[in-house]
């Protein structure tokens, strides 16, 4: 594989035992992550959930590491005040030295909207952007209101961290072509054709508003059998049944039997050289970088994967 494309690695944020060994199982995560050949270390929101909150998790993830890029996949404006998301974000950035990227999106869950007391009728990419609009002026060292001081701090990155939208649908992607820099989006089934499709819509709609050539990300769940020589992985054919598992719990929201009919096309359960593959057609899509979520927690997965990536550069199995 060329340096062209990256692969991220998601934080375990979602698995139902991530907290059995306190935060000792994310700091084992982010390390080795950190000291892998991953160009990101990835982590999203929900609030109706078990799962760390994400801007304390930031600072976290920010001492933690040291080189890695840190990827908010995603988190959702219309869930915080703009302005004191976009102080958080900014202090993140400092926190980190510049390493952060703000993946946003509206969420897929009404109930975390009502959780916080936020509308869900602003579960739409208008209020989206005008969130994010909202930010980027905090971020510019504009007053919000006639302040003695602007917002700060003000982020180590110039006009602040880049931001990707989360999205899946053409409309979005025509609507962010405005004012994001680029796509965090996700793929249930690994249909490349789609995701050739909706990348190919992205670099038209960024041309139409002369803005050059968009980020483009994706991602999916994954859970790896042992190769034929062997590596980390849940038993044979344990790989799937993984994949199961973590849908079922982190898909609560849907019913149960939606959820078990989706299960067995969802994300990719196989060998690691079967997941070298997968990654390698993405980047003959032109994937900027490929955020990979895991069905489980144990950290002998980053190494796992380690490995895959490490070894792109080498011929197709």
């Amino acid at each position: 594989m060329s340096q062209g494309m990256q692969v991220g690695m998601t934080l375990p944020v979602m698995e139902p035992d991530l907290w059995e060994h306190g935060a000792g199982t994310l700091e084992a995560w982010a390390r080795a992550v950190d000291d892998g050949p991953f160009g990101s270390l990835c982590f999203g929101e929900r609030v109706a959930f078990d799962n760390p909150e994400t801007l304390t998790l930031l600072g976290a993830v920010s001492a933690w590491t040291t080189g890695v890029r840190l990827v908010t996949t995603v988190v959702v404006p219309q869930l915080h005040d703009p302005v004191l998301l976009a102080k958080a974000l900014a202090t993140g950035d400092r926190l980190c030295g510049g390493r952060l990227t703000v993946g946003v999106g509206v969420g897929g869950r009404e109930e975390d909207y009502r959780a916080v007391g936020a509308d869900p009728a602003t579960q739409r990419i208008r209020d989206l952007a005008d969130r994010v609009a909202t930010m980027r002026r905090v971020w510019a060292g504009e007053r919000p209101t006639d302040s003695v001081r602007p917002v700060g701090p003000p982020p180590v990155q110039d006009g602040g961290p880049e931001v990707l939208v989360g999205t899946m649908g053409p409309r979005t992607v025509h609507d962010a072509a405005r004012w994001a820099d680029g796509l965090a989006g996700v793929t249930l089934d690994l249909d490349l054709d789609a995701v050739g499709r909706l990348f190919d819509l992205a670099r038209e709609a960024w041309a139409e508003q002369g803005r050059g050539r968009p980020r483009l990300a994706t991602s999916f769940w994954f859970a790896l059998e042992p190769s034929d020589r062997g590596g980390d992985g849940p038993p044979d054919g344990a790989a799937r049944a993984q994949v199961h598992r973590h849908l079922r719990h982190y898909m609560n929201w849907l019913p149960a039997d939606l959820v078990d009919a989706m299960a067995p096309t969802t994300g990719f359960a196989g060998t690691p050289q079967q997941l070298a593959d997968t990654l390698r057609r993405f980047e003959d899509l032109g994937a900027d970088e490929v955020h990979l979520i895991p069905t489980a927690s144990d950290p002998r997965q980053v190494e796992a994967v380690a490995e895959v990536v490490a070894g792109l550069a080498g011929p197709v199995g």
